[in-house]
């Protein structure tokens, strides 16, 4: 086979991977050349914050907690006061992506180095991508200040996020790759990234239900979420992540949960127009029957929600977002058509089986 014309641009970061790997927190404080670190996080995961802080001593310039999901404008902007009050060089998000998109807000008004300590699935930690929500909408941007200059990965620190949430969590990681996979900007490596991470995620995701202490499948899971979330970051992306943001920014559904959601019903949209992707992704979940099944059926079987009803959408709704969805469109395999869209949204709200 013929190896495809393709551009790939690195990104300078650091990763620390390992159990236990947080007691280097200090070290690459330092080597960032930071003195004064701001901590956040979001209000239940102050303690882990305040751990955090007590790691760093004198360098810890204080802890901000209110990091929410879809990054209001008013909270960014508090954050970024907060910041410049306390002489913050660098910020530490510990958390999921709602922390760490906090961080990139900072970031991009202020130019201060990120240092990420992921302790979900989401993979916002790999990419320059950042998304704020004003007056009922969430805009995204890509801007390499606030990509996180370093990202520390220790699993024990997933040890105790609920298997609800780790499921969905990875599910949304898989999202990623799975769209990188049709990206009208891919390229081999990001493929092989993709595939690999969908693996460690299809690997992990049930071991984790199984028992959700195990430390070689939040390892494995971690390691997924690395990977997708490097794709996420490299590529772009399509329809799947067009209506998440419309979903989640504008109705104020659970973010996690709205992307395992409606994976599955974005790649049965695509799956004709994409149909090597889609083998790509059957194989890395060792499924059968189609790539929107093998992902409807890790939610299903692990016990994530599969209905935008069950997550708070209201149906009276539908009309709206399939509106919202096709304003300002993202490259896709297939062109977005409204009855089918409206489907697809239908689809997602009764949760029907693709």
């Amino acid at each position: 086979m013929t190896t495809p014309s393709f551009i790939y641009t690195s990104a300078p970061q650091r990763v620390v991977f390992g159990a236990g790997s947080l007691q280097h927190l200090a070290r690459e404080i330092d080597a960032l050349g930071a003195r004064r670190a701001l901590v956040l996080s979001t209000p239940e995961q102050r303690p882990q914050a305040e751990r955090v802080a007590d790691m760093l001593g004198a360098h810890a310039a204080g802890v901000f907690d209110r990091a929410v999901m879809h990054v209001p404008i008013e909270t960014a902007r508090e954050a970024r006061e907060v910041a410049g009050k306390l002489g913050a060089d660098c910020a530490v998000a510990i958390g999921g992506g709602s922390t760490t998109g906090l961080g990139k807000a900072i970031a991009l008004d202020s130019g201060l180095p990120i240092l990420a300590i992921p302790t979900t699935y989401a993979g916002s930690e790999m990419t320059p991508i950042y998304g704020i929500t004003e007056a009922g909408m969430k805009k995204t941007g890509k801007d390499f200040r606030v990509l996180p200059r370093t990202v520390i990965y220790d699993p024990e620190l997933s040890l105790g996020l609920p298997v609800g949430m780790s499921v969905t969590s990875g599910i949304n990681a898989i999202a990623h790759a799975a769209e990188g996979l049709y990206a009208v900007d891919s390229n081999p490596i990001m493929d092989l990234m993709a595939q690999e991470g969908i693996a460690a995620l299809g690997r992990a995701l049930p071991a984790i239900r199984a028992t959700p202490k195990d430390p070689a499948a939040r390892s494995d899971a971690l390691y997924g979420a690395w990977l997708c979330g490097t794709v996420l970051g490299n590529v772009g992306m399509a329809l799947h992540h067009k209506l998440c943001h419309t979903l989640g920014g504008s109705f104020n559904l659970p973010h996690a949960e709205t992307h395992t959601i409606v994976l599955p019903h974005a790649l049965a949209y695509n799956d004709a127009a994409a149909p090597e992707a889609m083998a790509k992704i059957v194989k890395a979940l060792a499924g059968s029957g189609s790539a929107a099944q093998a992902v409807y059926d890790l939610a299903r079987d692990n016990s994530a929600p599969v209905a935008l009803r069950d997550i708070g959408m209201k149906e009276a709704d539908l009309d709206l977002a399939c509106e919202y969805a096709l304003k300002n469109q993202y490259p896709n395999p297939r062109p977005l058509e409204r009855a089918a869209i409206r489907a697809l949204l239908q689809n997602a709200w009764e949760g029907v089986r693709p």
